[in-house]
């Protein structure tokens, strides 16, 4: 079983991100080190994913409005103007489970087996998101054009197990 601290996340985080806008977007980012809120804008979707087994944690994504409706146009096919609030919504929480799968998995291929809740999101302009007492935290941002999202991981040991 593989030491948290030897992980190296924001390579996970990084790849997984960018293979997804890739493959599934066909949308290029630039992956870069944050070290506060780089979304300038006030109106956000926050995709969740979270882990359960040997370690527990969860994945964020933090996306402003605009960015989200444009991965949303992208995914789905269409002009982002043309997509409703919902559709926007489910795409943060598929683009969650996409990058929170592919760190899952490679939790599960360092030994520390957990398994992935269903995808949440939270929307709206003025809330936080708050977690604490985290073993690991890492934290990067993506730029599509002006767009900035930001994405971050955190985990530790389960001690209950």
């Amino acid at each position: 079983m593989a030491d948290i601290n030897s992980l190296d996340f924001k390579t996970f985080l990084a790849n997984a991100t960018n293979d997804i806008f890739d493959t599934m977007l066909s949308m290029k980012i630039e992956v870069f080190d944050v070290s506060s809120n780089a979304i300038s804008e006030k109106d956000r979707i926050v995709g969740s994913v979270g882990f359960a087994g040997e370690v527990i944690g969860c994945m964020n994504i933090h996306v402003g409005y605009t960015f989200a409706k444009t991965i949303a146009g992208a995914m789905l096919g269409e002009e982002p103007t043309n997509i409703e609030e919902e559709g926007v919504l489910d795409v943060v929480g598929e683009l969650s489970n996409m990058i929170g799968g592919d760190v899952k998995s490679r939790l599960c291929d360092a030994g520390l087996m957990c398994s992935l809740s269903i995808p949440t999101t939270t929307s709206g302009s003025d809330f936080t998101i708050e977690t604490q007492g985290w073993f690991r935290h890492e934290r990067l941002a993506i730029r599509s054009d002006q767009h900035v999202a930001i994405i971050e991981v955190y985990v530790k040991f389960n001690n209950s197990n």
